[in-house]
């Protein structure tokens, strides 16, 4: 059993566990007027993604309003800053504009350890040019800014080392894979529940790479996640 990983209420939640039903997806109870929780096999998860071919025309970072003043702008701290206070293992000193001094955090890609703020990325597990090819070049800015500051949900942002974050790119999981083995079964889980809440597509080679790790060594995975309002 591989541990679950949880930040916030209502967050995106993925559970590397033992699926022990094949039923469809169930929807888990949520308040009034909110959306409900979807829990499902990895392998039913991948097959409720879209395949469609991707267009980049027209991409730039630029249409991606980040990082904006986070979830609680009255920390003074922006998203980026409040991602790596969430996750951080031993919590950093705050100074005044959210200076971040000390801390340490695990970045899973790679398995490091890492002391310090400086050498780490508060990273988009699906980039913004995957985004943008996948169905965000037809959402408005308001929507595109909220997927790139996107706490609600545990799987969308992450913290890595830079140099990983770095390598990866803008890559799908048909072009790269975190090079730490253990790490696989939880990174296509939260590539896969990130594209469903936001409603996202693939192409067939990112689709046909999905279904190797959910119907291979991440068959008994299961996931959760929250679509996005």
């Amino acid at each position: 059993m591989i541990k679950n990983f949880l930040r916030g209420s209502g967050a995106l939640v993925l559970a590397l566990i033992p699926f022990a039903a094949t039923a469809p997806a169930q929807a888990a109870q949520a308040p009034q007027g909110s959306q409900a929780a979807v829990v499902t096999s990895l392998a039913d998860a991948v097959g409720l993604v879209k395949v469609v071919e991707e267009n980049r025309t027209g991409y730039a970072p630029s249409h991606f309003k980040h990082w904006n003043s986070g979830d609680l702008p009255s920390d003074g701290c922006d998203t980026r800053n409040e991602v790596l206070l969430a996750e951080a293992v031993k919590a950093p000193a705050v100074a005044s504009g959210c200076e971040l001094t000390g801390g340490t955090w695990q970045s899973y890609y790679d398995g490091q350890e890492v002391t310090g703020s400086d050498a780490l990325d508060t990273a988009h597990t699906v980039p913004l040019a995957e985004a943008w090819d996948s169905g965000a070049s037809a959402w408005s800015a308001a929507r595109r800014e909220a997927y790139a500051n996107d706490q609600g949900g545990s799987a969308s942002l992450v913290v890595v080392t830079a140099r990983v974050n770095r390598q990866k790119a803008e890559q799908d999981p048909a072009e790269w894979i975190p090079p730490v083995p253990e790490a696989h079964c939880r990174y296509v889980g939260e590539w896969v529940t990130t594209k469903l809440r936001w409603q996202l597509t693939a192409d067939n080679p990112e689709m046909e790479a999905l279904k190797v790790f959910a119907e291979g060594p991440c068959e008994d995975a299961i996931v959760q996640y929250t679509p996005a309002s």
